[in-house]
């Protein structure tokens, strides 16, 4: 997993819970890097799954909770890291409908060995979107924060279901509908 996630998840903690927190998580995580990230580095997922555990014992705030609340903070800060990425686009549908031929080939040119989930386009119209996120790590809280804070971006509002095709999340439809 590239440092950015773990860089940006560990800066959410400490705006949220302070930096005692922080420090509280990484080492009762025990982690092989010891905590110790860079942006443009590789980690091991599983060193990340230690962080959310450990964050969510020591709030008592559920894991899907807490992963669907770091897609809503990691937003802003992929699109600080690359803010041509997303002025490329004029609405949050433009934006979703091209994760995978436009974002995700972006990415994999900056980071070729980023492990990236896929998002399939079943159908879209001019207010709704429906797609199947596929990835063995199960992150689809995450994407749904994600996808939540791309109308928040662009000023709309939209509703976001979602349905597990496996009960692991490692294939989930979700359906966007953007209101007015």
């Amino acid at each position: 997993m590239k440092g950015i996630i773990f860089t940006e998840f560990l800066e959410m903690v400490e705006s949220k819970f302070g930096l005692e927190t922080v420090d509280t998580i990484i080492e009762g995580a025990d982690l092989p890097s010891q905590g110790i990230y860079t942006s443009v580095g590789t980690y091991d997922f599983n060193e990340m799954v230690s962080l959310i555990t450990e964050l969510s014992k020591d709030t008592d705030i559920p894991l899907g909770d807490l992963i669907y609340a770091f897609g809503h903070y990691l937003f802003a800060g992929l699109g600080a890291a690359h803010p041509e990425v997303i002025q490329s686009y004029n609405s949050p549908l433009a934006l979703l409908y091209s994760i995978e031929d436009h974002i995700h080939v972006h990415v994999q040119k900056l980071y070729p060995d980023a492990e990236l989930p896929t998002f399939k386009i079943l159908e879209k119209t001019d207010d709704t979107l429906s797609m199947i996120y596929s990835s063995s790590r199960g992150l689809y809280r995450l994407a749904h924060g994600l996808i939540e804070k791309s109308f928040e971006h662009f000023n709309e509002s939209a509703t976001v279901v979602y349905e597990l095709l496996k009960e692991d999340g490692s294939e989930v439809k979700f359906h966007i509908t953007q209101h007015g």
